[in-house]
């Protein structure tokens, strides 16, 4: 079976994804299991240039075919902040609760119909020196006054979507994975990946 590595170190994000992917006919490995421990440096602008450095990194370093995402949550009161900085938002050390109380704080005393946000994942696949793509998922929803819910990971918690009357915090994984940006990017990509496997 064929390998695709992921260009992450985020131990929680590679589950979710190889969660997702379980039933694709890939063995999908994180950049560790596959003995790549390069950092990568993120200098893009945006979320796809993140994705297509790391992804291009990580197949010249191991020459199998490699996925990056990368992804965050943008919040219109913010003017789209945090958006590519989400996982530093707080700071370089700072943990996902860290984050989550800048966020409320900031969004103190904004009422309900001023804090939408989305998350926002762009995943980048590179199969061969000349093959490669990049798709997009997005999942709207509005930041709750409070986190709420166990599951997931990152600002899950005060992630509110209101089709479901809970946070992504509070849904169960495979709830989640069907709505979620990571879920919804994912499912473009195998899509991507089915037509490369007809035509190879």
């Amino acid at each position: 079976m064929k390998r695709l590595i992921i260009a992450s170190k985020n131990k929680k994000k590679v589950e979710e994804i190889v969660d997702i992917l379980n039933d694709f006919p890939f063995e999908v490995v994180s950049m560790e299991q596959a003995g790549i421990n390069n950092d990568i440096e993120e200098t893009g602008k945006t979320f796809e240039e993140n994705a297509k450095l790391k992804a291009v990194e990580i197949f010249k370093a191991s020459g199998e075919p490699a996925f990056a995402d990368d992804s965050g949550i943008e919040i219109d009161y913010l003017d789209g902040k945090p958006g590519i900085y989400s996982a530093r938002f707080a700071g370089k050390d700072a943990t996902d609760d860290d984050r989550n109380k800048k966020i409320l704080k900031m969004l103190e005393g904004v009422p309900y119909e001023k804090r939408t946000a989305r998350f926002i994942c762009a995943i980048a696949l590179v199969l061969s020196e000349n093959e490669h793509f990049i798709v997009k998922g997005i999942c709207e929803g509005i930041i709750s006054k409070e986190p709420k819910g166990e599951n997931g990971f990152g600002y899950d918690p005060i992630f509110y979507v209101p089709e479901y009357n809970m946070t992504t915090a509070q849904m169960p994984p495979a709830q989640k994975h069907k709505i979620s940006h990571r879920g919804k990017a994912l499912d473009l990509m195998v899509e991507e990946l089915k037509k490369y496997m007809k035509n190879t």
